[in-house]
């Protein structure tokens, strides 16, 4: 509940008039500068995806501070790529998830040199999935990370790469959103060492270690 961006504002302040120079980053990295990671690895993905003679019919991640979707779409669209770009939400309400990340997709297409290349509709987020809030894991959260590691091999974590691939799995079981689709690329984000924090979700019997620990 705390106001990160303002608390992290006032310590600048303080180290600015002690004539310190302050750069600020903001949660997730998430500002036009960071989204450039995010726009190159949609160029990258397209690239590959040529490459390998791929038609990519929709790319599907996590969606949470906004950093990831914004350098994506705008990634994506600087390119003409013509995939569409779905966000499952982590955090914030729809409409406040929508705005916060085409405001910053507006910032980051202006950095990169082609201001206006994203239109408000091409910002879509999913926020069904969420659950109670924002860390607190979900039902379909951790079925996803449980089948990705037992299909797959693949970490992904409750907070956010994990709610992210719940509600591909939803919306492809319902079969509605995806009907058309035949190759859809889930991006996972990180966030796999998050599982150490949240063992008790996933309700495992802890293994006994020692004769001491079996007493």
């Amino acid at each position: 509940g705390a106001d990160m961006p303002g608390l992290m504002e006032t310590r600048a302040e303080e180290h600015r008039a002690k004539g310190r120079k302050v750069y600020v980053i903001p949660g997730g990295g998430s500002n036009p500068t960071g989204a450039l990671g995010y726009a190159n690895a949609a160029m990258e993905i397209v690239s590959q995806a040529n490459a390998m003679g791929l038609e990519i019919d929709r790319i599907v991640h996590a969606t949470g501070s906004a950093g990831t979707q914004a350098g994506l779409i705008t990634g994506l669209k600087a390119i003409n790529a013509n995939i569409p770009l779905l966000g499952i939400g982590t955090r914030a309400p729809k409409p406040k998830q929508e705005e916060n990340v085409f405001n910053l997709a507006v910032k980051t297409a202006e950095k990169l040199g082609c201001p206006g290349v994203v239109s408000r509709e091409d910002v879509v987020a999913n926020t069904d999935y969420v659950g109670q809030g924002y860390g607190i894991p979900t039902e379909s959260g951790i079925e996803a990370i449980e089948m990705f590691a037992q299909l797959e091999g693949l970490l992904l974590d409750p907070v956010y790469s994990g709610k992210g691939a719940a509600g591909m799995i939803d919306l492809i079981r319902k079969g509605e959103e995806f009907k058309n689709d035949k190759n859809i690329v889930f991006l996972h984000t990180g966030g796999g060492v998050g599982l150490f924090g949240y063992t008790a979700a996933f309700n495992y019997d802890a293994p006994v270690s020692s004769p001491a620990a079996a007493e």
